[in-house]
């Protein structure tokens, strides 16, 4: 069993009044220590609440990219917001979640509904203890989750849904999860949990459900709630995200010697050592593996394709392909739809499995290369790898994975 736990993020979000900004926002840190996920509630509604939350999620990003603890993090940023108790100010409530690549997860939530359980058993509101702040509902929970297991944090949009039509009307957090309870036993996929639970707050808003937390059964009519009085409630921003543990899959990639030599023998044997599938990029990387396991190393005798550049083969690696040229043509599809890859080759194999990866870690050899510096290279628009590894990382880190870049 892999070793890394990958947490997918599922998050939907509407706005009180369609075209206005929503007064929510929803944000993923990831990080070698953990996946983030954060949901902040500006006080009201459009673009003061939005940019209300927009400040307080700002706040909390960039103090975790600084290696702060979670709770140094919370309870800083809450110490703010209780100075902007003023509806001159830009209060937020907000919930931070962090799950580590073994599952331990640890929740604070500052004015905001308490975060849920959601496993296949069913649903839960995490048990919590009081964090010390003065004037302030701050809570904090922990729990250890298995594969199969996440934490889900909303807006009190979720929980208020209903508010207005009568006593007792009101969602709450114990009715969502009697909501989720029944999407669980009605075996709905955990991807569309977050979906299905917003569209049903939406719909009591709306005064189309009622607050049992029961759907119909199929060709009944849903109950109806009270009408509402005109001058009550009419809606709210809605804002849920969920993270999903589930077994990560990490691909590691060596690409370029190594710029002193005498490292270039223990960089291989360090690659060698990392866990999860091995792919080495470039004609000199290859020689250096084959030469450490003290196998062969073999070019594809066919080649497929008239594009790419002919794959290599050493035994124990799972995929070897040539340097620059191969990393560019991954990088220049790397948008494209996979069903458009109908060739075989070694740009196709790195493609598909740089979207299979969930964590990657690129060791880059920062030896000078003559071939980065030969016109023709430049003519072609060739990147070198100094140049291209960063900006295929950030390309891999907006499809949600973690990536580490290692220059060597």
């Amino acid at each position: 069993m892999s070793d890394y736990t990958h947490v997918d993020v599922y998050a939907v979000q509407s706005s009180k009044k369609p075209g206005m900004p929503c007064g929510d926002m929803l944000a993923t840190v990831r990080t070698n220590t953990g996946t983030t996920i954060i949901c902040a509630d500006g006080i009201g509604s459009g673009i003061r609440a939005h940019i209300a939350a927009q400040m307080c999620v700002s706040r909390l990003s960039e103090s975790l990219r600084h290696d702060l603890s979670l709770r140094t993090v919370f309870t800083s940023v809450a110490a703010v917001m209780q100075t902007y108790r003023d509806p001159k100010k830009p209060f937020a409530a907000f919930s931070i979640a962090r799950i580590r690549s073994d599952g331990y997860a640890t929740v604070f939530s500052y004015d905001a509904p308490l975060p849920i359980l959601v496993s296949r058993q069913g649903a839960t509101i995490l048990a919590n203890r009081p964090v010390p702040l003065p004037g302030g509902l701050a809570m904090e929970s922990h729990c250890q989750l298995d594969r199969g297991e996440g934490i889900l944090l909303m807006s009190d949009g979720i929980t208020q849904s209903g508010l207005g039509y009568g006593a007792n009307t009101e969602w709450t957090s114990e009715g969502v999860v009697r909501f989720i309870d029944s999407q669980i036993s009605a075996k709905v996929k955990f991807s569309l949990a977050a979906e299905m639970l917003h569209r049903e707050a939406l719909a009591r808003w709306r005064g189309e459900i009622g607050n049992s937390g029961r759907q119909p059964e199929r060709g009944q009519v849903s109950p109806m709630l009270p009408r509402r009085p005109a001058s009550k409630v009419t809606g709210d921003d809605c804002s849920i995200i969920l993270g999903l543990c589930r077994t990560g899959q990490t691909v590691n990639i060596l690409t370029g010697p190594p710029a002193d030599r005498d490292n270039d023998m223990p960089t291989v044997k360090r690659f060698l050592a990392l866990p999860g599938l091995k792919i080495v990029c470039g004609g000199t990387t290859a020689k250096l593996a084959a030469k450490y396991l003290n196998v062969p190393l073999e070019m594809e005798s066919e080649p497929m394709s008239v594009i790419a550049p002919p794959r290599y083969g050493i035994r124990g690696i799972n995929l070897v392909t040539e340097g620059a040229v191969t990393l560019n043509q991954v990088y220049n599809i790397l948008d494209e739809d996979i069903a458009k890859l109908n060739e075989d080759s070694g740009v196709t194999e790195l493609r598909l499995l740089l979207g299979v990866a969930d964590k990657l870690n690129f060791i880059v050899g920062a030896a000078d290369n003559s071939a980065n510096t030969d016109i023709s290279f430049r003519q072609r628009g060739v990147l070198s790898r100094k140049v291209l590894i960063p900006l295929l990382a950030d390309k891999l880190r907006q499809d949600g994975k973690l990536v580490n870049v290692e220059f060597v």
